[in-house]
Order: structure tokens, then sequence, then C-alpha cells
């Protein structure tokens, strides 16, 4: 008897349902499948069709772009469109988010794809970033390495340890969500960065004032004195674009009054 094939679509199929910490069981009463049949595609006894591949993705909650992989792991045509933020298509989707950038200031906000790779800014931004080496400011500029390295703004991040755990641990979930290879690398580099020279412990009840035990604010030591921030992510509800589905706002709000002025402050020397 000839030995079955290791199939792709079931090899796919059942990694992200380990990913997900489902069982067959767990995921066939999800699917409103058998058990035995979703055996079987997983182990290439069964081939599954295009509607059955999207219904267990969803139950998955797989990302848009590895639903396509799934699909042509199944012998199917992706559905999912993507566009460069630089297309033509993609116009509408860099209005829109420029619309909500510009709106933030005088605080700063920014975009940001699936790797933390900085996709556009407002004008705030950049006032934020003295000191930092020139390397990190290239394009694309990463947003978790130009936070947390030594030589980007880690040196003047007050509460970098508290930060610093904050977004690696964000960055964990997001790993956890999309397994993406990627990401895994990135965080195996960003958790050997040395911290820098000059962090100390510092009470950072003081420095956030009534946020203790609400939030991890951002703490910033800038040329135009100290910073407080509480940070937000905003993502697109409802996606069926690839690279919108991916994008995310993050914009910093003012922690505190004094932050805010000093921000204003800021903002009526642009142009």
């Amino acid at each position: 008897m000839n030995e079955l094939k290791p199939d792709p679509f079931g090899n796919v199929l059942k990694v992200w349902r380990k990913q997900r910490r489902m069982s067959q069981l767990d995921l066939a009463s999800e699917a409103a499948i058998s058990t035995r049949h979703l055996s079987f595609l997983e182990t290439g006894r069964a081939r599954p069709s295009r509607d059955m591949v999207l219904r267990l993705s969803e139950c998955l909650d797989v990302p848009l772009r590895e639903r396509n992989a799934m699909l042509i792991a199944g012998g199917f045509a992706p559905i999912y469109a993507e566009h460069d933020l630089g297309a033509d298509q993609s116009a509408a989707i860099r209005a829109a988010v420029d619309r909500i950038l510009t709106a933030h200031e005088p605080y700063p906000a920014l975009a940001m794809d699936r790797h933390w790779n900085m996709v556009a800014a407002n004008r705030i931004v950049p006032l934020l970033l003295g000191g930092v080496d020139p390397e990190f400011l290239k394009p694309p500029v990463n947003i978790l390495r130009l936070s947390l390295h030594p030589n980007g703004l880690a040196s003047r991040v007050v509460n970098y340890a508290e930060w610093r755990d904050h977004l690696l641990d964000r960055l964990r979930r997001q790993i956890a969500v999309t397994a993406d290879a990627k990401l895994r690398g990135l965080y195996d580099e960003a958790s050997r960065y040395c911290a820098p020279e000059n962090v100390t412990e510092i009470d950072i009840a003081d420095r956030a004032g009534d946020l203790t035990g609400l939030v991890v604010p951002l703490v910033l030591r800038t040329d135009a004195g100290e910073l407080r921030f509480v940070s937000t992510t905003t993502v697109f509800g409802t996606p069926v674009e690839v690279t919108l589905s991916e994008l995310a706002i993050e914009t910093l709000l003012p922690a505190d009054a004094q932050t805010s002025a000093l921000l204003r402050e800021l903002a009526t020397g642009l142009p």
C-alpha cells in the first residue's frame, strides 16, 4: 500500500490549531464538523473545499495574510488583496491614515506595519527623536529598535525597564496571534539589548502621577523637558485587505498638563 504524502493544507491547519491551543474536538465543534473529518483534513485523507478553508481559518482567527496562505495550501487562489502603501491603489488608505495622524497634533502619532516599521508619522514625532543615532532613523524606521536600543531612544526613556517589559510583552502577544517568524527574530534581538548606562531605578509613582497602577506610561526626557505619555494603539475594524489589516496607529496622549503645554509650545514652531 502506498504511504500518503504529507498534505500542505493539513500541515498548515495542524500548526494553526496547535498555535491556538485547541484540540481536534474543540476545533471540530467550533467549525460544526466531525472530529473524524477534521482528522482526515489534517492527515491529507480528505481535501477541503474553499468554504471549509475559510470557515476553519475564521474559527482559528487566522490573520488575513495567513488565510491567503491557507487557501493556497488548499489549492485555491487567495482572496484577500494586498497593496503597497506607496501604490496608487492605496491612496485612500494613505489619505485616511494621514488625516488621523494630522488630527492628533500637537501630540505625536505614527502608523506602523505588522513588523513595527514606521510607514507614516505626524510632524510632532521628529521633535522627540533628538540624540538618536542616525542609523536608527534610516527607512524603514523600526519602532521597537528605535525605542529599546541603547543608541536609539532608550537613554532618554526615564522608566526604561518598565517600558521595555511593556513593549516586549506586547510583542509576545502579537507573536502568539500571528506566529510570525520575523517577529520572533525581532523579539530575540530586542530582548538581548543592553540597558543604557544611565538607566537607574526610579520611583515610577512620582513620574506617572495619577496613572500608577492603571497603565504603563512612557516618560521621555527631551531637550524641551520631561514628557509623560499614555500610549494607545488603534487598528481598522473589519478590514478585508491585508495591508490595512496589519496597520496599527500609535498615538501618544499627554499624561499631565505640563506635557500638554510643552507639546503645544513645540508645535507653534512648525511650518
